[in-house]
């Protein structure tokens, strides 16, 4: 959506990425706003102690914000309660931080994705009732997120067309898909994993022991192929954590 479009918005449903320091006594908050996407604001005199925005710029609450600005960094003016505050603790608090980074390092600023925001509720309202696997709750994020942003994860073909048979072997290779291990061993660069493992993870299904271990190393690879050679910090404290 153009920059011209921006230039005001009221009460936009959000919710609050990541906050830094912006001059003296302000923030500049990232946002990812359902219908713009990640946003970057100024929270003006937010770092004051009588600040009213100060307590509400807050990670994994539904909140209604409202900026103005042509330019890449906008101005907030005001923020309100959305329904349903959340409790995140722990591991889960954790893998909100996650989802979190793989937003801000991901997205593109002012390019909407309503049903990446509406799923990404949805994962945070998860993980604070605690009654799904983190790890599980990860993969699906993961896989649903890179798909929302138009990365192909092909599923249930192969890279030839074929479809995946549940009792062979692939390595899957980023931006190719999968490939039969048989005639494609020496990729180096790929995943090796199970026919039935694709297939479970294109039905939503992570009950299986081997399906969990390997989703996980296929998400691993593919997210580093599209972040680059910069770490994701919370991946590395989750993985010293539980190797999530």
């Amino acid at each position: 959506m153009a920059a011209s479009n921006l230039h005001r918005q009221d009460n936009q449903p959000v919710y609050v990425l990541h906050t830094y320091p912006f001059k003296e006594t302000s923030l500049v908050v990232e946002l990812f706003s359902r219908e713009f996407g990640r946003v970057a604001a100024v929270a003006r005199g937010a770092r004051r102690p009588r600040s009213a925005m100060r307590g509400m710029l807050q990670a994994f609450q539904p909140l209604q914000a409202t900026w103005s600005g042509k330019a890449e960094l906008k101005n907030l003016h005001g923020m309100e309660w959305g329904a349903g505050l959340l409790l995140l603790r722990g591991e889960a608090l954790m893998c909100g931080f996650y989802l979190n980074e793989l937003l801000l390092r991901l997205l593109l600023r002012e390019d909407g994705h309503d049903a990446l925001f509406d799923y990404y509720s949805q994962t945070l309202r998860i993980l604070a009732q605690d009654q799904v696997l983190p790890a599980t709750t990860l993969r699906r994020f993961e896989l649903k997120m890179l798909q929302e942003l138009g990365y192909a994860v092909p599923l249930e073909h192969d890279a030839s067309g074929e479809a995946i048979q549940s009792g062979h072997q692939y390595v899957y290779v980023a931006e190719q898909g999968a490939l039969r291990s048989s005639q494609h061993a020496a990729q180096a660069n790929g995943v090796q994993l199970s026919g039935k493992a694709l297939l479970d993870m294109a039905q939503d299904d992570y009950t299986d022991t081997q399906t969990q271990q390997q989703s996980k190393q296929l998400m691993r690879a593919l997210l580093a192929h599209y972040l680059g050679e910069k770490p994701l910090h919370t991946r590395q404290l989750l993985m010293d954590l539980q190797a999530l």
